[in-house]
């Protein structure tokens, strides 16, 4: 009976994922690059990283519904709805930024404790940073910004997850992925990726115990268990990967790509690819609505490059969040 029953769920999560496809484009316009994107199931409200803003885009509509502004190269978005705040990380500037979710207001600016802070998770009431050229994280009290640690890490982490009991970072130039224990804030394992090449995104499925990495370089999703520490597969997915999205109902993971995809594989064994999705050049981070189950991925248009090996200049006003769906 279990056997029949984890073949049902994988042909239904093979069928579900066959029918993913772009249905709309949102405009959002203004100038400068973007690294991660946030969506807040409850609300419906996605929080955008955009060069010196962040922009709040209402998910029904399409629509601007605030901004966040005055910022130093955002690269991400942590939320915590039950302090009704919002916390952004500033990698130019080293600073947190921390707002209010209602009116997109600042409500306070901390110091980070290691350059270049990037990647940022709320756990617990504590806000980590994960700070990019510092090799390190900065945890924060949620509430009144004073700092509850410096975690020196591995080598340069990337993006985390939590499934409430410990924190979960991918180290790029290791391969590696650095376990930390929310309550003891120290590192308590460090596990290899086997066949990854520098990993960045993650995503978590926290019922079954696997973790999902994206490894641009080696262009492969590596499955690993947050029991043993284990990979269990890697299968392979586009080029210039950078974000990954569990969803837990449907029990599949998504790795967006760069070169103009997503790769969507079974959340169960044998972690099988069920299906690649168009989506456009560019659209490499990922954010999931786990209430819709709607993807969004924001890229732009692009020029014709300088000169040869250069990157091509971001045509102004192009920037938009595409929407995926099934």
């Amino acid at each position: 009976m279990k056997h029949a029953l984890l073949a049902l769920v994988v042909a239904f999560s093979v069928h579900a994922a066959e029918s993913y496809h772009v249905v709309r484009e949102i405009p959002v316009g203004g100038e400068g690059g973007w690294d991660y994107l946030t969506s807040d199931a409850a609300t419906h409200r996605l929080y955008v990283s955009h060069g010196t803003e962040v922009d709040v885009i209402d998910e029904k509509s399409g629509g601007h519904v605030g901004t966040i502004t005055g910022l130093s190269g955002v690269h991400g978005i942590a939320l915590a709805p039950g302090l009704n705040r919002g916390f952004i990380s500033n990698g130019r500037s080293g600073m947190v930024t921390v707002f209010d979710l209602k009116t997109s207001s600042k409500i306070a600016e901390w110091k980070a404790t290691g350059d270049n802070p990037d990647a940022i998770l709320y756990a617990d009431k504590k806000v980590f940073t994960f700070n990019g050229r510092g090799k390190n994280s900065t945890v924060f009290d949620a509430t009144d910004g004073k700092v509850l640690a410096t975690i020196a890490l591995d080598g340069k982490p990337e993006f985390p997850q939590t499934d409430g009991k410990c924190v979960y970072v991918n180290i790029e130039d290791k391969a590696e992925i650095s376990v930390i224990d929310l309550k003891t804030l120290a590192v308590v394992a460090t596990w290899k990726i086997d066949h990854c090449e520098e990993p960045s995104g993650l995503a978590i499925d926290v019922q079954n115990h696997h973790l999902f990495s994206t490894c641009s370089e080696s262009k492969t999703f590596a499955v690993v268990d947050t029991k043993t520490g284990k990979t269990l597969a890697t299968p392979a997915i586009g080029a210039g990967v950078d974000g990954a999205a569990y969803d837990p109902e449907k029990h599949l993971a998504f790795a967006s790509a760069g070169q103009g995809n997503i790769t969507i594989i079974s959340g169960q064994a044998p972690y099988d690819v069920v299906a690649t999705v168009n989506t456009a050049r560019g659209a490499r981070t990922i954010a999931i609505d786990t209430a819709t189950h709607h993807l969004f991925l924001p890229t732009a248009r692009f020029g014709t490059p300088p000169k040869e090996g250069a990157r091509p200049p971001i045509l102004p006003g192009s920037f938009e969040v595409l929407e995926v769906a099934p």
